[in-house]
């Protein structure tokens, strides 16, 4: 279950970063106030009804209103990140280490045999006190 709920964890703040920094246009296509069509990859479809430009003649100049309207609407992602960490503060260099420090002293056991008198032998024993006194441990 743990591992199970750190994969989704994990694949959800991956799709977190991946939508924060992806930007896109909707393009979206009206005849009059009636929504036609809305494309992300593309430029959307039109009605047909697209008043075409004719040409450029001194006899006739009427100009007829065109009903149809495109609307484009952008949504940018976050431009400003921080790709290389060269250039972090002091401040920000000893936390990183002392952080570093004890999160891999969590994993160790700390030495409690530590013995000093490892190179002295003890005494050599002149009597048996033990023997003498009768007392044993048993």
């Amino acid at each position: 279950m743990k591992k199970i709920f750190f994969k989704i964890s994990t694949f959800s703040m991956a799709l977190l970063v991946l939508l924060s920094t992806v930007s896109f246009t909707v393009d979206s296509h009206y005849c009059g106030d009636i929504f036609v069509d809305s494309s992300l990859l593309g430029h959307a479809q039109t009605c047909g009804m697209d008043v075409q430009q004719q040409s450029q003649s001194s006899e006739c100049d009427i100009s007829k209103k065109d009903c149809c309207s495109d609307e484009q609407i952008t949504i940018k992602g976050q431009e400003t990140l921080k790709t290389s960490f060269d250039k972090i503060e002091k401040s920000q260099q000893i936390f990183v280490a002392v952080f570093i420090h004890t999160y891999i002293n969590l994993f160790f056991e700390p030495q409690t045999d530590f013995n000093s008198f490892k190179n002295y032998s003890p005494p050599l024993l002149v009597r048996d006190i033990q023997v003498i006194d009768q007392t044993f441990l048993i």
